[in-house]
């Protein structure tokens, strides 16, 4: 695929976010593409009715998983200043390695994020995110909610650093920072791996005991006895979109 097909394949969810987040994003997914992996974007802005609909899954009677905590108002999504991401090859497989340099896609593309001003959901202390990119500009939801916008002047700022990295020469002392950071963030998703460790499901809720052998059995994870609620959601979620291949037993 082109550069300018995976940028329409996302068009329909950047086309309503904060300008310089746009910038970014678009941005994102062509360094990814440069080194051989391909992205989409699967949330951008969200109306409050669209967030109204994903907080009501798993609450008033609702199918589970619970996918997230944020009412309408009280996402960066709902302002234009988060995305979440997919690789095209592999979608949510945080081990795959399709451009062969010995680190996980979904590490390559949170490092080339994290140089373009994203935070990232999967640092988060609580109901990690590992999908999620946002660019708050050192604004808080309740003040985003109170009416307060990014300024024009951090806008540019963002978009101007960003035009910076694009001309500026590589050198042996930026292959070595980002080497390290690429390092730092691999170490966090092994240690993450390791307490992922699931060869017994007796610690599982029997409501998940399903998705949890199917995510194994893809390879998505390996054993645990350590698994947050919002993990065990996340391997629900993704079990019921079929990412884990079909299920046999229904």
């Amino acid at each position: 695929m082109t550069l300018q097909g995976l940028l329409h394949k996302s068009s329909g969810q950047t086309a309503w976010l904060n300008p310089a987040v746009k910038f970014a994003t678009e941005k994102l997914i062509e360094r990814c593409y440069n080194q051989g992996i391909e992205i989409r974007i699967t949330h951008g802005y969200r109306s409050p009715a669209e967030q109204q609909a994903l907080y009501n899954q798993g609450r008033y009677g609702n199918p589970p998983p619970i996918v997230t905590n944020a009412p309408p108002g009280r996402s960066n999504h709902n302002y234009g200043l988060a995305i979440d991401f997919v690789l095209l090859k592999g979608v949510y497989d945080m081990k795959i390695d399709t451009d062969g340099n010995n680190i996980a896609d979904w590490i390559d593309v949170v490092t080339h994020a994290k140089m373009l001003g994203f935070t990232w959901g999967g640092d988060w202390k609580s109901f990690k995110d590992y999908p999620h990119f946002e660019m708050t500009f050192g604004l808080t939801v309740d003040q985003l909610q109170a009416g307060r916008k990014p300024t024009p002047a951090q806008e540019q700022a963002v978009i101007n650093k960003i035009k910076a990295q694009e001309v500026q020469p590589v050198d042996d002392k930026r292959i070595e920072l980002l080497e390290a950071k690429v390092a730092t963030l691999t170490d966090a998703v092994n240690a993450l791996n390791k307490r992922v460790n699931i060869e017994s499901n007796q610690t599982v809720p029997k409501a998940y005991e399903k998705a949890v052998i199917a995510a194994k059995a893809a390879g998505a994870i390996t054993t645990s006895n350590d698994k947050s609620k919002a993990e065990l959601n996340m391997i629900q979620m993704m079990y019921n979109m079929g990412l884990f291949g079909k299920d046999e037993s229904k």
